[in-house]
């Protein structure tokens, strides 16, 4: 379990390559080597409706939410966000040359007792 859910407002749409940014953040969770690969997920969700700020309408935003399952030590979760914020800036730096962007991740660690999954991927994935 790490699922990646990037939010991003729809003002973006043609500023910015989404599904760049998917692609290398997927790499880079992966690179991390602390995760499988069969439960790995990176989903973008556009936000047709947002009010930034001072409402101009050039303003934008990207938010990463990265859920993990416990287990990480802190070390391991500051390196993999200090990784995952890096690609993600350097995928969006042309946003930075204006003063109307803003870029924030969070980790959240899932509690196990209150999450279900059932996975056809893994067995295919680990050969079984």
């Amino acid at each position: 379990m790490p699922h990646l859910t990037i939010e991003y407002s729809g003002n973006l749409e043609g500023r910015a390559d989404i599904g760049e940014l998917c692609d290398r953040l997927h790499a880079a969770i992966l690179a991390t080597g602390l995760f499988e690969l069969g439960a790995i997920r990176v989903r973008a969700l556009k936000a047709e409706h947002f009010a930034i700020a001072d409402r101009l309408p050039e303003n934008a935003f990207v938010d990463l939410n990265f859920r993990i399952g416990k287990g990480r030590s802190a070390d391991e979760k500051r390196r993999t966000g200090e990784a995952l914020f890096a690609v993600a800036g350097e995928v969006l730096a042309p946003l930075f040359e204006t003063p109307h962007f803003a870029l924030s991740l969070e980790i959240r660690e899932i509690d196990s007792e209150l999450s279900w999954k059932r996975n056809a991927i893994h067995p295919r994935l680990r050969g079984q």
